[in-house]
């Protein structure tokens, strides 16, 4: 009787124990430097946001916030590279709008973006710009497309990579216009941006607030906003598909994990970057810039991924558009 007393206790001691020690993990978490992955090199769109999240969960951490940039293949490689990372909260990514766009798009990609990762929260949404070099003959959406027929297959536009959100709404509006042009992919904006600036391609598809300061400065010239409406923050601004109805897109930036990643983690992780997101300063300088911050839950940004990849999966199959 003493021996299984002590033999029941036992096993109820290491129980309480182990249901205490789940929450505990987060509150001890972050325990050193934690590193955010970004599939783009330095200095473009992406990496704005990334070393602007990145600073504010330092202040509320207290621990460093390392913004590792690991461009290549449409954000592939930086993307695989997490889901690859130990499960432990100490490598996250950012994803763009190509997280969900390369399952219909490619036919070989190195993980399976459902299975793969856990969805922590998303970021922020942000509105798409097509424009070009400021020697280039048309000035509006109307006078390229008017270019592109009396030239087919002669014009070319840089985005920051295929599979982009960027890529795809040119893709878009090439099928819905009945136009041809030439995709000229880029390792991340700011590669794209400078040929763009220098006339060697005559379009950029970007990020609009990424190419904010080049169009003050004039460097490259704004043709529309890929936006489903005029935004309010630029009413100014005409968008696509007031010229072309039907086109429209958008870019999402998001935050995921490993998906073995343990769920009080994932947690811990969506409910700071949420609040740090939707903080008033942040939230400022994030709508200052052109971005809509979001701050989801992790059960929210699921389902988004889930719908965003149904939704592109039809877009890809009217453009035709396959890259492999």
């Amino acid at each position: 009787m003493k021996i299984a007393k002590i033999f029941v206790l036992t096993i109820a001691s290491l129980w309480l124990g182990a249901f205490a020690g789940a929450p505990a993990m987060a509150q001890k978490y972050p325990a050193k430097p934690v590193h955010l992955v970004v599939p783009f090199p330095p200095g473009g769109p992406t990496d704005i946001i990334a070393r602007l999240v990145a600073g504010k969960m330092q202040d509320v951490w207290g621990q460093p916030v390392i913004v590792d940039s690991k461009p290549g293949a449409g954000s592939i490689v930086g993307t695989e590279f997490v889901a690859k990372s130990p499960p432990d909260g100490y490598t996250i990514g950012l994803v763009v709008t190509a997280h969900v766009i390369n399952p219909s798009l490619r036919s070989n990609l190195p993980y399976d973006t459902l299975r793969d990762f856990s969805a922590v929260t998303q970021v922020s949404v942000q509105h798409l710009v097509i424009a070009a070099s400021p020697s280039f003959e048309a000035n509006s959406v109307a006078e390229l497309i008017a270019l592109a027929k009396k030239s087919p297959g002669k014009i070319a536009y840089a985005t920051p990579g295929s599979g982009t959100a960027m890529h795809l709404g040119a893709e878009l509006l090439k099928a819905t216009a009945g136009i041809d042009l030439v995709h000229v992919p880029y390792k991340g904006s700011a590669p794209a941006q400078q040929d763009v600036m220098g006339g060697r391609v005559a379009v950029l598809v970007d990020v609009h607030y990424g190419v904010l300061p080049l169009i003050a400065a004039g460097k490259i010239k704004l043709l529309a906003l890929l936006s489903p409406q005029r935004t309010r923050a630029y009413p100014e601004i005409p968008v696509v598909s007031e010229t072309v109805p039907g086109v429209s897109a958008l870019s999402m930036v998001g935050m995921v994990a490993p998906r073995a990643t343990p769920p009080d983690i994932v947690q811990r992780l969506s409910t700071d970057v949420s609040r740090a997101v939707l903080s008033s300063d942040l939230k400022e300088r994030m709508t200052q810039v052109g971005m809509e911050p979001v701050g989801s839950t992790p059960e929210q940004f699921e389902a988004f991924i889930r719908s965003e990849i149904e939704k592109w999966s039809k877009v890809v199959k009217a453009s035709g558009a396959k890259v492999d």
